[in-house]
């Protein structure tokens, strides 16, 4: 059974003070003594809990791990009544006290307040990441909203340890390390949508760093048809994944969508029928009916021990998180060639671009010529608000941004703001992508070690650049060039008949 905290001791005051209730029975109470805690303070102790008092004396280590596992049982939102409700992070603001008042304070209250309205305001605004940044003279809050940040609260820098602490508790971290990085998780209800947080810590001049990744559990069913991929490309990642063997990449910088990707494809391969086994760094979703294992660099579990011991596991279908070593690139490659379909990740630019980098990590060309199937580069642009979006009126500029000719017919778009999208003019995301089928011409300039530029210019003779499935969302209304030109880049003028 689980340990849960007294609500007669405070979290702030057995942090601080160096005690903790173990048990409390009829007669008596067992609380713990941190080692170097104030005898004194037993009296108050005494006083909070109305019990006689039996006492047991740890070091500060192992006290501050049992501290932690105690509270982190009752987790975000645990504390809640009537006194401290879940409210928008601006209500939560307005009750906070000031930083003087809450060191003296025992109550919890105020600090577990702020720390829902932050996490039900990323939620309303479907912010992916929250970051806590401390600096000199305050604590900054800042959310990540289809992908860029803005700041939501700037707070008094006293309060940054108590708020970082209190994060460290739910995701069972160390409270007493400060000196090197850790990472944990925790899982947040909010009405009935479920998510998974990510927690990492840094440490930094001024004290820790705080990023919370929200995870929407419902984002792993989410089918290529949701992730807006165009006909062409969605039509040769199906054949791609119908192959027997062969290995299938989705390239791209962090953040930009390539795990849902990949998700994606798996829940179409997920019929029961296979054996579907991933390794992966983290796990971001659980997905059923697929066996996933964690890498922990910690214990020797690599992407590359990983991918060893699945295959001896009988797979049908393996997903690897990411390529980033040649002993990972020659375990994948050698389950492709044993008849296994592999799935996996690669940081590049674009989608040629994956050859060069595994021909540079030392891959010989005739084994990427035999095992790559498909490779899928792919970004991800915010989409314009549809309630307030309106033409643009500097049309001229925006053809030439595009390289659009200037009788071409057209009708270009640009934000406004208004309540639906919060004032920003954009309202969520949308993929572009650009998909390179391995064909037998192809095949034949990758093992003859062809020059990436001349790759590219035979792959997109027919299919789509990323800047061309840019374009079209930009010719449908549904996002502007600024977007487009943020994450893709344009040359010379586009077809298309525009």
């Amino acid at each position: 059974m689980t340990e849960r905290a007294d609500p007669r001791l405070k979290y702030s005051f057995a942090r601080e003070h160096g005690f903790a209730l173990v048990d409390a029975r009829d007669a008596d109470a067992t609380v713990m003594m941190r080692d170097g805690a104030n005898a004194l303070m037993l009296r108050e102790v005494r006083r909070a809990i109305g019990l006689p008092l039996v006492t047991m004396s740890r070091s500060a280590k192992d006290f501050d791990t049992h501290l932690s596992n105690l509270y982190a049982a009752d987790g975000i939102g645990a504390h809640v009544d009537t006194e401290v409700p879940v409210e928008s992070l601006d209500s939560a603001l307005e009750g906070m006290p000031k930083a003087a008042d809450l060191l003296a304070n025992d109550d919890d209250a105020p600090v577990i307040r702020l720390i829902n309205g932050m996490m039900a305001e990323a939620v309303k605004t479907k912010a992916s990441d929250v970051h806590l940044e401390p600096f000199e003279n305050k604590l900054s809050v800042r959310l990540r909203t289809d992908g860029v940040l803005s700041e939501v609260a700037s707070l008094s820098a006293r309060l940054a340890p108590y708020i970082v602490s209190r994060i460290k508790v739910m995701a069972r971290l160390d409270i007493a390390e400060k000196r090197i990085p850790q990472d944990g998780r925790l899982s947040l209800t909010l009405g009935d949508r479920t998510f998974d947080v990510r927690v990492s810590t840094l440490p930094s001049r001024h004290g820790e760093r705080v990023v919370l990744r929200l995870l929407d559990t419902s984002q792993a069913h989410l089918s290529l048809e949701d992730l807006g991929m165009q006909r062409n490309a969605h039509d040769g990642i199906l054949d791609a994944l119908a192959e027997p063997n062969g290995i299938i990449l989705v390239t791209g910088p962090t953040g930009s969508g390539k795990t849902t990707t990949l998700y994606a494809g798996l829940s179409i391969l997920n019929d029961q029928s296979r054996n579907i086994m991933t390794v992966e760094d983290p796990i971001e979703y659980a997905l059923e009916g697929i066996s996933q294992t964690q890498v922990n660099a910690k214990v020797g579990m690599t992407f590359a021990n990983g991918l060893r011991a699945i295959l001896r596991q009988d797979p049908d279908v393996v997903m690897v998180g990411e390529i980033r070593d040649m002993e990972t690139a020659e375990m994948a490659i050698q389950a492709s060639l044993t008849g296994h379909l592999v799935l996996s990740t690669v940081h590049t630019n674009s989608a040629v671009a994956a050859i060069t980098r595994l021909r540079d990590m030392g891959v010989e060309p005739f084994l990427l010529s035999s095992t790559v199937k498909a490779i899928l580069a792919q970004r991800l642009v915010r989409r314009l608000c549809p309630s307030c979006k309106k033409p643009a009126s500097d049309d001229k500029r925006i053809r030439a941004q595009l390289a659009v000719r200037p009788d071409a017919e057209a009708t270009f778009f640009e934000p406004v703001g208004c309540p639906d999208c919060g004032g920003k003019g954009y309202n969520g995301r949308i993929g572009i992508y650009e998909l390179v089928k391995i064909d037998d011409k192809l095949r034949r300039m990758v093992q003859e070690g062809a020059p990436e530029q001349d790759m590219e210019e035979y792959a997109f003779r027919k299919a789509k650049t990323l800047a061309d499935s840019g374009l079209d969302l930009v010719l449908r209304g549904m996002t502007t060039a600024e977007e487009v030109l943020r994450v893709s880049k344009v040359q010379g003028a586009v077809d298309a008949g525009v």
